[in-house]
């Protein structure tokens, strides 16, 4: 099964977004403290990290650039969301595509669809 990485601190969006994910036969591993990305990610070895630019912790562009920088994640692919466009500083930092909320089922799935192989 393919495992994405959904990082982001509301309950709801992330219930959300592991529905979709589920019932399209993906695996989701949840994440809500930025602290855990980079060691989870190593771990579990994510075919797509799926991540808020904001959280409560603060910004993730931090981590976006962390996972880029290292040798065994950076070409996992990252889609950023925000509710805000950032997708400049998004791109501009590595990800992969940047995805403005709300957004439709659709269009987050055809965004996967797209990036993994």
């Amino acid at each position: 099964m393919t495992t994405i990485c959904v990082v982001d601190d509301d309950q709801v969006f992330r219930e959300l977004l592991t529905t979709i994910l589920d019932l399209e036969g993906y695996e989701s591993v949840v994440l809500s403290e930025p602290e855990t990305v980079v060691p989870t990610a190593r771990q579990v070895n994510p075919a797509l990290i799926l991540m808020d630019v904001h959280i409560s912790q603060g910004d993730t562009l931090p981590i976006l650039r962390e996972l880029k920088a290292d040798e065994a994640l950076k070409t996992v692919p990252v889609v950023m969301t925000s509710g805000m466009d950032r997708s400049d500083e998004c791109l501009d930092a590595g990800a992969d595509k940047f995805i403005l909320k709300p957004f439709r089922p659709a269009e987050m799935l055809a965004a996967i669809a797209d990036l993994i192989p």
